[in-house]
């Protein structure tokens, strides 16, 4: 079992580069099945989560070659077959398979997905698009088979009951080789479905609207391969710029789109986080007295609800009350009981986590409860006087390209270590 250990209470300063985004990659990965070519993905991070797929495309048939953060798959040999459970049960984004598989061959058979533990995240908002589009469902097991009539899936007017990112990616993955037009409102609109979307019609789709409510589908008859750029990841920038606010006496965060942050960076602002933005990167000065807010995630452009538990411990720092209300998990508390074995002011109340500050953490033995769960956790204990060990770290090492790496250049007393 390995451990992350923490000596905390020293002040970090320098520059971090923030990586292409997690969940960008774990929807493009899949994407790829749907190329009749090699597909080339620059700024792939280092991540268990793509270890993962890349594990599951070279059981499926795919030749795949990483060089540095270049991943290039050829989806050629990709074979029409059932879903490795082991592998598929490992992580969440595994249902993207679903859609690819349906686009590429009219049925998929897959495992139900796993991932962080973060409440209810039914995939009926999928099955509903795929249903629609002419595909049935059964269960064999603990599988999912989906099959489109004549093995080919028809495009559909389709109009999302809830926003859901990872239902309109799907949805788009099985609509780009359909035949005839796929509409699909009440769409999500984060930057990670423009990525999505760029790769697609890189690769020779019709997609349109990308980024609004309605997105237009026109189906296409083949993919070929292309080269495309990841962009970079939000919330591991959200969650650095958190860090650099906390502990920091002067950080610069590199690659780094503000457009992406605009209502995360707002309420840091709002706090009297002191800044400096440029066309792609952020300093964060050193802070001196922070004002309590209260934060409440919405879908985006919405603060994210990836960034709640990162931004939790700079929060804890604030003088004065407030409280953070997730709309999207309501399970995503888990770090509160960890942060209060740190000695925290903050509880669960109802649907919503209050805190009282200023506060002055002290090192614990604390675990990751989910995957921003364990970065709020690696922050507070870069924040606490002591020695912080974080258990269950391979949730924080799903999402964060070196991040024991990145934080030791930064000065941080920060190391891995087998228990």
């Amino acid at each position: 079992m390995r451990k992350i250990v923490i000596n905390g209470g020293r002040s970090l300063a320098g520059k971090v580069t923030v990586s292409g985004a997690k969940n960008s990659v774990v929807a493009l990965i899949p994407a790829i099945i749907l190329a009749d070519g090699i597909v080339t993905l620059d700024g792939v991070p280092a991540i268990s989560d793509v270890d993962s797929l890349i594990d599951i495309m070279e059981t499926m048939g795919a030749k795949v070659r990483r060089t540095g953060d270049s991943l290039e798959i050829d989806p050629r040999g990709v074979k029409d077959m059932p879903m490795p459970f082991g592998k598929i049960n490992s992580l969440r984004a595994s249902y993207y398979f679903y859609g690819s598989l349906l686009g590429r061959y009219g049925q998929a058979i897959v495992g139900l997905p796993g991932g962080c533990d973060l409440g209810p995240r039914p995939i009926d908002l999928h099955i509903k698009a795929f249903e629609a589009m002419g595909a049935s469902m059964t269960y064999e097991g603990s599988n999912m088979h989906l099959v489109a009539n004549e093995k080919k899936m028809h495009g559909a007017h389709i109009f999302m009951d809830t926003v859901s990112v990872g239902a309109t990616i799907n949805t788009m993955f099985a609509a780009v080789k359909a035949k005839g037009r796929t509409v699909i409102e009440n769409a999500a609109r984060e930057p990670e479905i423009i990525d999505v979307a760029t790769l697609l019609n890189n690769m020779g789709a019709h997609v349109r609207g990308a980024g609004t409510d309605v997105i237009t589908i026109d189906g296409v008859e083949q993919l070929h391969g292309t080269r495309h750029q990841v962009i970079p990841d939000r919330i591991e920038a959200g969650t650095y710029i958190a860090l650099a606010a906390a502990v920091g006496q002067g950080i610069q965060i590199d690659n780094v789109l503000y457009e992406h942050l605009e209502s995360y960076i707002a309420k840091l602002e709002e706090m009297g986080v002191r800044m400096t933005i440029s066309e792609d990167s952020i300093f964060v000065e050193k802070q001196d007295r922070l004002k309590a807010v209260s934060v409440k995630t919405s879908p985006y452009p919405g603060l994210a609800t990836d960034l709640q538990q990162p931004l939790t411990p700079l929060l804890l720092m604030a003088e004065g009350s407030g409280r953070i209300i997730d709309t999207i998990y309501e399970k995503r508390v888990g770090h509160v009981a960890e942060l209060a074995r740190m000695g925290a002011h903050i509880t669960t109340r109802s649907n919503y986590i209050a805190y009282t500050g200023p506060n002055k953490l002290t090192g614990a033995v604390v675990k990751a409860t989910d995957l921003r769960g364990g970065a709020a956790m690696v922050i507070a204990g870069l924040m606490a006087e002591g020695q912080t060990e974080i258990t269950n770290i391979e949730f924080i090492l799903r999402g964060y390209s070196n991040i024991i790496e990145k934080l030791r250049e930064l000065g941080a007393d920060i190391q891995l270590m087998e228990d």
